[in-house]
């Protein structure tokens, strides 16, 4: 910090800098970061799979906790390829993400275990298409409006507020069409895999 000091006072004598305050972040600081962050991560995802778990079952949990791990690990990418810094901003903002993309998809899977109650002669793929195209407006819509709000906070939120807003911009966009694209169609494998009967699914 002394050198960049130094190298600002000499490149700008005639500007007077006088400098008020100097912070530094250790990397036991930072480390202390990570760990937190990654714990506060997997009890959110460990309370979501119980919630699911006990809500629909196994199935439906494991879908969502691999849509979920896909809706994370974007927005991350997307905000390492941004070159910004992690800060607990951005742990807020996963945590966030995280919780918006679980309520989209508990819409869903109530609509696809409603269906299947009620499936008659279509076969469990049938009864999930239905499912999605009945609850597609709701995503849609509740996606926009989520976005749009974002979006102001992005532009005119100010630097604060631009790295949670940018991080949820992309998180918005990836949950929504994960919880029809990834979640559903994981949950449809799983009930393929266990060859379980549509009744056994919609009973839980």
């Amino acid at each position: 910090m002394e050198k960049i000091e130094a190298r600002l006072n000499e490149a700008l004598p005639q500007a007077g800098l006088k400098f008020e305050q100097t912070e530094h972040i250790g990397p036991l600081v930072g480390k202390e970061l990570a760990n937190k962050s990654a714990l506060a991560l997997a009890l959110g995802l460990l309370g979501i799979f119980l919630y699911v778990s006990l809500r629909f079952e196994a199935s439906f949990a494991f879908g969502s906790l691999l849509a979920l791990a896909h809706d994370l690990i974007i927005t991350l990418g997307f905000f390492a390829l941004s070159g910004r810094e992690l800060s607990l901003i951005m742990v807020a903002a996963i945590l966030a993400i995280a919780g918006y993309s679980i309520n989209d998809k508990i819409v869903v899977f109530d609509r696809i275990r409603s269906g299947l109650r009620d499936q008659g002669s279509r076969s469990i793929a049938q009864v999930m298409n239905a499912s999605i195209n009945d609850t597609l407006s709701r995503t849609i819509l509740t996606g926009g409006t989520v976005l749009l709000t974002v979006l102001a906070l992005y532009f005119f939120g100010g630097p604060v507020l631009n790295d949670f807003a940018f991080s949820f911009v992309v998180g918005v966009i990836v949950g929504t069409y994960s919880s029809i694209f990834v979640a559903s169609p994981i949950v449809l494998w799983c009930s393929k895999l266990s060859g379980r009967k549509a009744a056994a699914v919609a009973v839980n």
